[in-house]
């Protein structure tokens, strides 16, 4: 479906944020964070089933393609300060705020902080320092976690390989890879083509033992009740009910899950209409705030 895009450069917080937005500009509204290696093309398919009742926004993370100005260090809770920034800058009253992977912990890191969105879908990842924290850093198989917090080397070693580095990922936990065309592989690398915005996306990975102590901290706080919808790709492995105990565990009270059929971790872009689907009817699900 062809929809028509709106491209605008916002500052805030002495950044200059890319935001994306699509259908209707008085409609319920959300607001989209992607994960790495991608970047605000991730949703362009999700906008694009969205139809044009939504207000639907997407927006490029600190230091990644269009946006200047990274979170220094890449912690998730200086860039749900930015994205609260946005909100209030855009005037989201009646927001749901979608993240991907690292955009997932992002939003839970959100979630936690602030209390002015109607709901929060968190999709494919594991939040540092909730569980099953601690068995992922133990699988070998989640070995770019520790290759991408080395200082400096993975940015060495991936510049002028952004297509093929990150092709591995996509290629390896879709599945079926040919879903993430050669046209979004080309715009995500290009997201990440500079040493600025490699090393912006690195320090993600950097940022996760701090991640996980803030986010320890978090839960000491008591338990939140703003809507949680967490997804994950029935092909990408891994017990939703394990993620499901382990938000519950960390004072997440209203929490719902749903597994996304023939997708793997990049649910948007192998299954956009049915991941619209859970996004929307979610949405649809929770009062309204004024």
């Amino acid at each position: 479906m062809s929809i028509e895009l709106r491209h605008s450069h916002l500052p805030i917080a002495e950044r200059s944020v890319h935001v994306v937005e699509a259908g209707d500009a008085q409609g319920r509204s959300f607001l989209f964070l992607h994960g790495w290696p991608e970047s605000w093309r991730t949703w362009e398919a999700v906008m694009g089933v969205a139809g044009d009742d939504a207000r639907l926004i997407a927006v490029d993370l600190p230091g990644i393609g269009e946006s200047a100005g990274a979170v220094t260090g890449g912690s998730k809770s200086r860039l749900a300060e930015v994205v609260h920034e946005l909100v209030q800058r855009l005037n989201l009253t009646d927001v749901t705020l979608v993240g991907h992977d690292v955009g997932g912990m992002a939003a839970y890191a959100y979630l936690r902080q602030y209390d002015d969105v109607a709901g929060v879908v968190i999709m494919n990842t594991v939040i540092p320092g909730v569980a099953p924290w601690n068995e992922m850093l133990a699988n070998p198989y989640i070995w770019h976690f520790g290759f991408h917090a080395v200082p400096a080397l993975p940015e060495t070693l991936v510049q002028g390989h952004q297509v093929e580095y990150f092709s591995y990922f996509y290629d390896a936990l879709s599945v079926d890879a040919g879903r993430i065309t050669p046209h979004l592989r080309t715009a995500h690398a290009a997201a990440y083509a500079s040493d600025t915005a490699l090393t912006a996306g690195f320090d993600f990975y950097r940022a996760f033992a701090q991640d996980a102590r803030d986010n320890t901290a978090f839960a000491k706080n008591g338990p939140i009740g703003t809507p949680l919808l967490y997804l994950r790709g029935e092909g990408e492995g891994g017990d939703i009910a394990t993620y499901a105990r382990g938000f519950r565990d960390a004072g997440i009270d209203n929490l719902v899950t749903a597994l996304v059929p023939d997708a793997g971790h990049f649910t948007q872009e192998e299954a956009p209409a049915h991941v619209w689907k859970l996004i929307s009817d979610f949405a649809t699900s929770l009062p309204a705030r004024r």
